[in-house]
């Protein structure tokens, strides 16, 4: 039909790339990502996970170097994982506070490589060194013992902070996590240290390939500390009380399966929103893309603009350098 009067025509400004440049509701620039990393113990060169195509844990070397890269792409900030030795591994975690524990040490060569450069974020959490592959101390009954767990926190907090770290993540959804820390590094001296929380973290099918990236040792879940996957009001009450207790940025993980979640606390918070595109996302895309199934560079860029555009202020993607240097 020609000649229609009155009618809407959105499709004016798609018509070039530049009008659609020019009218863009979201950006996605190499600020918003960071690139997250694994340091293990004991390596001389760096060691491919299988699962994660692309993605490789690292010797001190190979972690320096793809840092470097990384920061000089535009990166946001790092956030790094430690994998010890299986020998290392206690049911306390012991590993994690020790300064000279292998996380402890990564930091260290990241803050000394580029912390002028970037933020140098940490994973506060023991699942990486308990023998038995949680999050925290267990009780005799082998349940997570939530308050001396927070203890731990502390401890590898302060380890951390001392290491270097501008921002530590603290993943492990114990109660009460952000504001004990909050108030351990006050009292150590580190009040401009960062608490970067995990505000809505969900227990996910979608966390396997996570497991082989830092070996983890666990058997059984996380269902009794991580959030069930059938709720949404119950991450605004724990957004809500990671903002009573101190936290300065606030994240939620996975994001592709809960990006409703990231708009409810987009909208509520009052600091910035991380959302962690995490191994399960990656794998995904990566296989249907080495298949031919999709367009991987254009699957990758809608991924991480979907993220953005629910309400993410910061996208944690194992992505972030390949993708910074596309967006400059």
């Amino acid at each position: 039909m020609t000649g229609m009067t009155g009618i809407e025509r959105p499709r004016r400004l798609r018509r070039t790339p530049a009008l659609r440049r020019l009218v863009a509701e979201t950006s996605l620039e190499p600020r918003h990502l960071v690139l997250p990393m694994f340091v293990a113990d004991g390596l001389d060169e760096p060691r491919d996970i299988s699962s994660m195509p692309g993605v490789q844990q690292h010797s001190m070397d190979s972690l320096r170097k793809a840092a470097a890269d990384a920061v000089s792409a535009g990166v946001g900030g790092l956030m790094l994982f430690g994998v010890p030795r299986a020998e290392d591994k206690d049911a306390l975690g012991s590993q994690a506070s020790d300064p000279n524990g292998i996380l402890n040490r990564g930091l260290r060569a990241l803050a000394e490589e580029v912390g002028s450069d970037t933020v140098v974020m940490a994973d506060t959490c023991l699942d990486e060194f308990t023998d038995h592959g949680h999050c925290g101390v267990l009780t005799s009954g082998g349940a997570v013992d939530n308050d001396a767990t927070v203890d731990r926190y502390v401890q590898m907090a302060l380890a951390q902070a001392e290491a270097g770290a501008d921002l530590l993540g603290t993943s492990g959804m114990m109660d009460g996590q952000v504001g004990a820390i909050r108030a351990g590094l006050d009292a150590a001296g580190h009040p401009d240290t960062g608490i970067l929380a995990y505000a809505a973290k969900y227990a996910s099918a979608f966390y396997g390939p996570f497991r082989e990236a830092v070996a983890s040792s666990l058997q059984g879940d996380r269902r009794t500390y991580q959030q069930d996957a059938a709720n949404r009001r119950e991450s605004i009450r724990e957004l809500e009380l990671d903002l009573a207790e101190g936290a300065d940025i606030v994240m939620v993980k996975p994001a592709m399966s809960y990006l409703d979640i990231l708009r409810d606390v987009a909208d509520r918070s009052t600091v910035p929103v991380a959302a962690y595109q995490i191994s399960g996302e990656y794998a995904m895309i990566t296989a249907a893309a080495e298949r031919g199934w999709i367009d991987r560079r254009g699957a990758i860029i809608e991924s991480l603009t979907g993220i953005r555009r629910a309400g993410a202020d910061i996208v944690l993607t194992y992505w972030a350098t390949e993708a910074a240097h596309w967006l400059s």
